[in-house]
């Protein structure tokens, strides 16, 4: 087992805790007529509007993965050339816009954009593990109502099938998922869930800290990638669009429930790509609902 039971349960309740955030999200930005569905635009910027691509769903998947390919060149780009600042300002107007988006959805623009800008600072420039959390579980539905609009189910699970290939490179053959995993835990600034062990479980590296030493602390954490909690919630969403709230949860509950046989079955102090059972779940998922 990769992880105690405790931090297992406590990674699956936040993965759900994330998916019921981010589907009240989603389903805020959508409105079922008699014609069909339609989406609300999302909120504007000091009067700037915030537009989704407009593209159709049988290219959205390209773009979708440009995106990714995009954000990964990037972060290997920093570090490879230690280019810190540059991760910090991008990291920062990233999770400020989906945060944006996603408080938007239950209050007003202007206190939705003040709150996200505040904690989106907080995230990146003063890190503590419940600030990080708490933004984790928002974040994901701001950028979930981004995208489900430009995607229908077919492609969304097409887009988790092409993920699933990359995932199963980047962490077995090219090993550069995990590369970016271990840059972004040990930089502070991590796009995904950070839970830390009991003290019974802390890894600890310390030096004491006078006018000549500096100290230094490392704590064991269990980890959760961001895209892992994302991309199920855009297959999710788009469930929502075409067939409601309860059939999209009952998807999410078994990703969520593909998450926990991961992390049970798998063994400590070893990398798996996530993604793969993560896209089973969620067709899993699907098919129920088909059935029911």
């Amino acid at each position: 087992m990769k992880h105690t039971y405790t931090i297992t349960l406590l990674l699956f309740s936040l993965f759900i805790t994330a998916h019921l955030i981010g589907l009240g999200v989603i389903n805020s930005y959508l409105n079922v007529t008699p014609e069909g569905v339609e989406w609300k635009s999302l909120p504007s910027i000091a009067g700037v509007e915030v537009e989704r691509p407009d593209v159709a769903p049988q290219y959205s998947i390209w773009y979708i993965l440009f995106a990714v390919l995009f954000g990964t060149v990037l972060i290997l780009f920093i570090i490879k050339f230690k280019t810190m600042m540059l991760w910090k300002i991008w990291f920062t107007l990233a999770v400020t816009l989906c945060l944006f988006i996603a408080f938007a959805a239950f209050v007003r623009p202007s206190f939705a954009f003040s709150l996200a800008l505040v904690l989106g600072l907080i995230k990146v420039f003063k890190p503590n593990i419940y600030v990080h959390n708490l933004t984790e579980i928002f974040v994901y539905g701001g950028l979930a109502a981004i995208f489900v609009p430009i995607l229908d189910v077919m492609y969304a699970f097409i887009l988790l099938l092409l993920l699933s290939v990359y995932d199963m490179y980047a962490v077995w053959k090219s090993k550069h998922m995990v590369s970016m995993a271990q840059f972004q835990t040990k930089s502070g600034i991590f796009a995904g869930l950070l839970i830390p062990y009991s003290k019974t479980g802390i890894s600890v590296k310390t030096t004491s800290k006078t006018a000549a030493k500096q100290t230094a602390k490392s704590v064991k954490t269990a980890v959760l990638g961001g895209g892992d909690i994302g991309f199920p919630l855009i297959f999710s969403g788009t469930v929502l669009a075409a067939s409601g709230f309860v059939n999209a949860f009952i998807v999410s509950l078994f990703a969520g429930l593909a998450l926990m046989c991961l992390l049970l079955l798998s063994q400590k102090d070893k990398f798996y790509p996530a993604m793969p059972f993560l896209t089973a779940g969620c067709v899993a998922g699907f098919l129920v609902t088909l059935l029911i």
